[in-house]
């Protein structure tokens, strides 16, 4: 999970406090915030869990304890100035106990993509009889594939002779199916970013 040891956090600065900044792991959106103090980090590294100190009960108080929208974390990183955490989660129903996903009423259209790589990853785990992932699973590889390169033809064509709505339209099929495609072959997009981020270096 992490290396960090409790010493390398400065608890000092705030009464025995540290800011903790909770992103959802799969699409980086801002989940909440709230603060620990060094029984609590001790804990959330030993459990998994994010567990923060509650100022209001003044306590330790794992999230999800009552409601089971626990946060699961994935890895944990520190400031430049040893003061803030950051940990990233898998976060198990909504983060927000108003039922929101985040505490922020942050816009999600953005993120949606890796939702829908959890949608697709769900029906591989959960198959869904009629759905369409799974009525094209059982065609087999080669009509996966053969969709995409006929979605890839037909965004092509609406780019050159179509309109902006089409176009939207057909890149959104081209890139559902060859993420249903990565998908099939055990790949996905973090693959492709790793691939592309060292690109660019």
């Amino acid at each position: 999970m992490s290396n960090i040891n409790t010493n390398q956090i400065d608890f000092t600065k705030t009464d025995g406090l540290v800011p903790v900044v909770v992103q959802d792991n799969q699409t980086l959106e801002v989940l909440m915030l709230g603060y620990m103090n060094a029984e609590a980090f001790e804990k959330t590294q030993q459990e998994g869990k994010v567990t923060f100190f509650s100022r209001s009960k003044n306590r330790l108080w794992t999230k999800g304890e009552e409601s089971g929208n626990f946060l699961f974390v994935q890895s944990i990183a520190i400031d430049c100035d040893n003061d803030t955490i950051l940990i990233k989660a898998k976060p198990v129903g909504p983060t927000c106990h108003t039922g929101a996903r985040s505490c922020f009423k942050t816009e999600y259209n953005q993120n949606f993509i890796f939702e829908l790589e959890n949608i697709i990853n769900d029906r591989y785990e959960n198959p869904v009889e009629g759905s369409y992932i799974n009525k094209m699973r059982k065609k087999g590889l080669n009509k996966i594939a053969q969709k995409v390169g006929e979605e890839g033809v037909e965004t092509v064509i609406a780019a050159l002779a179509e309109t902006r709505e089409d176009l939207i339209g057909e890149a959104s099929d081209l890139v559902f199916h060859l993420m249903f495609l990565l998908k099939e072959k055990g790949l996905s997009l973090k693959d492709i970013a790793e691939n592309l981020e060292k690109r660019h270096k």
